[in-house]
């Protein structure tokens, strides 16, 4: 399965279990952070790499969140936030090199908008 297909499912409306923020202050995280790589994309590479900075900052917030044995998602979901956070720093990397561009990331983030806008009515 690819990043973009993980990120799609990451957030669908049978993860019931929320993060320890709320969903709509989440949303409005990966809001921020993608607004400023869909930016960055046509701006200066210091202004892409400080886009990228914040986007790998909440990916590894959110890292952080589902090692802890204490958060309540379910292991699979834990799990797939987990790898979409080591792929979003590997990409980060290929693209500060000058081999990727910020597409996918982008792509990856409006995905998890999606799911968190869909699961903020979940009980």
């Amino acid at each position: 399965m690819n990043a973009v297909a993980l990120a799609k499912t990451a957030y669908n409306s049978s993860s019931r279990a929320p993060l320890r923020t709320s969903r709509g202050t989440e949303y409005e995280a990966f809001a921020k952070v993608t607004h400023q790589l869909g930016r960055a994309r046509t701006s200066s590479f210091a202004d892409l790499a400080q886009a990228l900075h914040e986007n790998r900052r909440l990916w590894t917030l959110l890292a952080a969140d589902v090692a802890d044995d204490g958060n309540g998602l379910p292991d699979d979901l834990r799990a797939r936030v987990f790898y979409l956070a080591e792929f979003t720093a590997d990409h980060s990397r290929k693209i500060l090199s000058g081999d990727e561009d910020a597409t996918v990331l982008v792509d990856i983030n409006t995905a998890v908008m999606r799911g968190l806008r869909q699961s903020e009515g979940a009980p």
